[in-house]
């Protein structure tokens, strides 16, 4: 099996270092709205959407957005919820070791998407509780956005 890439070090270092002490409605809604002013500001027509296993938390459709970007948001996040690690990092991974989600592994691709865009919400000391996805960019560019507005918060 041939080791993992730097790209996928780099992602697993990002998933390792933004971690939360504490997440609720009001952290779900800030980070929801630092990623529209993002989107708005880089004028991408993606979908944002944050949710727990159970319930929506935020969503927004930007202008442009598609329909069909709201099932790749829920996609992506059931990979987040299946493995506790960013859709990304699953898609890099697979793309490796020339395989993907289906049958194979035991997940239909109509519930499962390992293209990036959805990062984990890890709580120090519980575990994953969220996920916040973006959809309707290219997997690299969702999973940036994601960072980049974390990193802005939790530093």
């Amino acid at each position: 099996m041939t080791q993992a890439t730097d790209l996928e070090r780099k992602v697993a270092a990002e998933e390792a270092r933004l971690v939360f002490d504490g997440f609720d409605e009001a952290a779900a809604f800030e980070i929801g709205c630092r990623l529209v002013d993002a989107a708005r500001r880089a004028k991408a027509p993606v979908v944002i959407d944050i949710r727990t296993p159970d319930r929506t938390l935020f969503h927004a459709a930007l202008a442009g957005a598609a329909p069909a970007n709201d099932l790749w948001a829920r996609r992506k996040s059931n990979v987040v919820f299946h493995f506790h690690r960013s859709s990304y990092a699953v898609g890099l991974e697979n793309a490796r070791k020339d395989r993907s989600l289906g049958p194979g592994i035991g997940l239909d691709p109509i519930d499962y998407a390992d293209h990036g865009g959805s990062f984990p919400v890890r709580v120090r000391g519980v575990g994953v509780v969220a996920a916040i996805t973006v959809s309707c960019l290219a997997s690299a560019e969702d999973h940036a956005m994601i960072v980049a507005v974390l990193e802005s918060m939790l530093g």
